[in-house]
């Protein structure tokens, strides 16, 4: 050989062996780059970051898109039907079961399309490396295509074809961050798998070439097309040219339950790490619910109310059952995306319940006798006199009948009794945890609901009522139970539900055939706000605790809704679905109850062969003794109720000042006490009783009173300076 033939030997020699070192680098360098492979592909799914939430019967309240995978909608490899399974193959990798990862004659022949065209027209990725792909995103380049192909090697070695099909049809991405054939039969279709076409199963092995550039809800003419190529290998000509006529049934899907509010309430406070969670929710009952609730809101338009809110739960359990806000889902009512169960809003008598608790707790009975008469408190320089709803003031009452009826002047009276300090950290217990203002601040209007509180308070607090007593914190998770504390005595909680559920204690006010009066025993109480701005309904049975509230968030005052024409009858008919197909039992009553007949006039218990015109029966708390009127119902010091000090009155011009008289009103002392009235250090008057009506004249002045009780004088109070113009 010459030197020239040499040297040639020589240089081939040498790119021969720098070759052979550049693929024994690049395969180290890709050995190296190769991320490990999990023994089982179904680990990965653990990476889920969103959560879905199940009704108590496993159906989806929510279904996220955001996961990196799909971990909601997996579905078996066998319940995936074969000819879908066989379509996929076909369009995607069709010598799936022949390579082992990487289909080099695939790659030759996009290699040699791609370069007669210019351009990429083609594709050469096996369903392992789109799995690759999925598990490891890399840039488009030639190095990571490179790359996923020794991976693609790697996996298949490690799980295998069968788990990468499964893994493949579960995880392919669609269109509208949809992944996997399950999903992707839902976006299109609104079906499940096993119920589709074969045009339809085709339709979704060609999609997920290019969900975007083929999407059919845009346009089906380049997807028709993709679909007869691809059923021309899997298909009869005769069937295809059938299956080309058979047009699309587009539907796009809707949740089987819409539970939007709950589903964020849940969200918001549930602090696990489940990737599926069972709630307690009834989805067939919250939809039931739901077309009760608008329904009634239609119904009530002309009373302009334009927001609504209904909750139940069971109180046995302490879980919700159905959390149903008017109009929710529909984007053309703003005020829907509001929650309503959540939101804030002025009670009412609605809290009427716990304050009465308190006073019997205290020594009050349910035949105690409370005075329903004019009363006028003061506010800055003038006086503000409470009503009743309906302006009708029915004289001594009994407590069953005061709270039976919701009358305000006993409530007014009752709260003095209890202490507003008291009442207001009760409440706090019983979960009413905005009430965070000082008592001050509320004053004795806290027993006329001047406070806000949401209807899921207010629904867990009846519970408590509904639960003898105990309060247990209201439970969105099912099967979580939590311990409970006693907030009432079982005797306490048993008695207000007994008279909440007393006809006749409400006959005053709702008259003898109420929509409250319901076919099984329910405990039920009303409330609305000033202004009728908002009304209420909350009640309860032997299992059921159910509330609803009606108004506008936007403040603006109802036309005259009050809480028995609007949320109570909606009450008797959510009542009427829940007690369906099942035994109603009576309310509980606690066996240490007293059965007792009573007075009406003076609610004191009476023998047998009393004088009284008048008997009822009551129960009494055990060891308590029915509350005599001096010692129970007014236990405030004697002071002046009108004026209130710094009081502005003025004389109106129309009327001769002659005739124009102001009341003046001392509290707490009996029927029979003798007072002496003083204006400006002058004797004016001599009563019986703490009421004298005195002639209005110009100027400042001061007042003050002296009384005396069995001959013998009791005090005399502190002067009060007031001033008429």
């Amino acid at each position: 050989m010459n030197k020239k033939g040499r040297w040639h030997g020589s240089l081939l020699y040498r790119y021969f062996a720098a070759a052979l070192l550049t693929f024994a680098g690049l395969a180290a360098v890709t050995a190296h780059a190769l991320l490990p492979i999990p023994a089982t592909l179904t680990k990965i799914l653990a990476e889920a970051d969103k959560m879905q939430l199940l009704d108590r019967h496993r159906q989806p309240l929510s279904i996220t898109y955001q996961n990196r995978w799909n971990v909601h909608d997996l579905t078996p490899l066998h319940r995936i039907p074969a000819f879908l399974r066989l379509a996929l193959i076909k369009a995607e990798d069709q010598r799936f079961y022949r390579h082992a990862g990487i289909d080099w004659l695939a790659r030759l022949h996009a290699l040699y399309q791609n370069m007669i065209n210019l351009r990429t027209v083609r594709g050469a990725s096996t369903l392992s490396e789109q799995v690759v792909k999925m598990l490891h995103p890399r840039p488009r380049t030639v190095w990571s295509r490179w790359l996923e192909g020794w991976e693609a090697r790697q996996l298949e070695r490690s799980v295998g074809k069968r788990q990468i099909l499964w893994f493949y049809l579960n995880q392919a991405p669609y269109a509208a961050k949809r992944r996997g054939v399950k999903q992707a039969a839902r976006y299109y279709f609104d079906r499940d798998l096993e119920t589709l076409s074969k045009k339809e199963m085709l339709a979704l092995a060609v999609l997920v070439r290019a969900p975007s550039r083929l999407d059919i809800y845009k346009k089906t003419a380049a997807l028709e097309q993709a679909i007869q190529r691809l059923g021309a290998h899997l298909l009869p000509p005769d069937e295809m040219a059938t299956l080309a006529r058979e047009p699309f049934a587009l539907k796009k899907p809707a949740l089987a339950v819409q539970a939007s509010h709950f589903v964020r309430h849940v969200l918001r406070n549930y602090d696990g790490d489940e990737k599926k969670l069972v709630t307690t929710l009834d989805g067939v009952l919250q939809q039931k619910l739901q077309g009760l609730l608008d329904q009634r809101m239609t119904i009530l338009s002309e009373h302009h109310v334009d927001n609504a809110a209904l909750l139940v739960v069971d109180h046995r359990r302490s879980e919700i059952l159905a959390w149903v806000v008017a109009g929710a889902g529909n984007r053309q009512q703003p005020a829907a995306m509001i929650d309503g169960v959540t939101t804030l809003r002025q009670p009412g008598s609605a809290l009427k319940p716990f304050l009465y608790a308190m006073a019997l707790e205290k020594g009050w009975t349910a035949a105690a006798i409370i005075d329903d008469a004019p009363l006028a408190e003061s506010v800055g320089y003038g006086l503000h006199e409470y009503q009743n709803y309906s302006r009708v003031f029915y004289g001594p009452v009994s407590l069953r009948e005061a709270l039976g009826n919701s009358l305000n002047i006993p409530a007014l009276r009752t709260i003095q009794y209890v202490g507003v300090q008291r009442y207001l950290t009760r409440l706090r217990q019983l979960g009413f945890a905005d009430l965070t203002r000082h008592p001050e601040v509320y004053g004795d209007g806290l027993a006329l609901g001047n406070a806000e509180v949401s209807l899921l308070q207010l629904v867990q607090g009846f519970s408590t009522l509904a639960n003898r007593g105990v309060s247990r914190p209201l439970q969105f998770e099912k099967n979580k139970a939590e311990a409970g504390k006693r907030l009432f005595s079982s005797a306490v909680a048993s008695l207000v539900g007994n008279i909440l559920s007393d006809p006749e204690a409400r006959r005053l006010e709702f008259g003898s055939a109420s929509v409250l009066n319901l076919p099984q025993q329910t405990a039920i109480k009303t409330g609305t706000s000033s202004d009728f701005r908002d009304s209420w309904a909350v009640g309860f049975n032997d299992r059921y605790t159910v509330g609803v509230w009606m108004g506008n968030l936007n403040n603006r005052p109802t036309d005259g809704l009050t809480g028995a024409r609007g949320p109570g009858l909606l009450l008797r008919s959510v009542f009427s679905r829940v007690n369906q197909q099942r035994q109603t039992q009576p309310l509980y009553l606690s066996p240490q109850l007293i059965r007792k007949t009573v007075c009406r006039t003076t609610g004191q218990p009476v023998a047998t062969h009393s004088a009284c015109q008048s008997l009822r029966e009551e129960y009494f708390l055990p060891t308590k003794q029915a509350a005599s009127k001096a010692e129970k119902i007014q236990p405030l010091p004697i002071r002046f109720r009108q004026p209130s000090p710094g009081l502005h009155l003025a004389i109106d011009p129309r009327i001769p000042a002659a005739k124009q008289r102001f009341e003046f009103i001392l509290q707490g002392i009996n029927p029979d006490d003798r007072v002496e009235w003083r204006i400006d250090g002058r004797a004016v008057a001599k009563t019986v009783g703490g009421r004298h009506l005195w002639t209005l004249r110009r100027g400042r002045h001061r007042v003050s009173a002296t009384i005396w009780r069995h001959g013998e004088k009791l005090l005399q109070t502190e002067p009060v300076d007031y001033r008429v113009n």
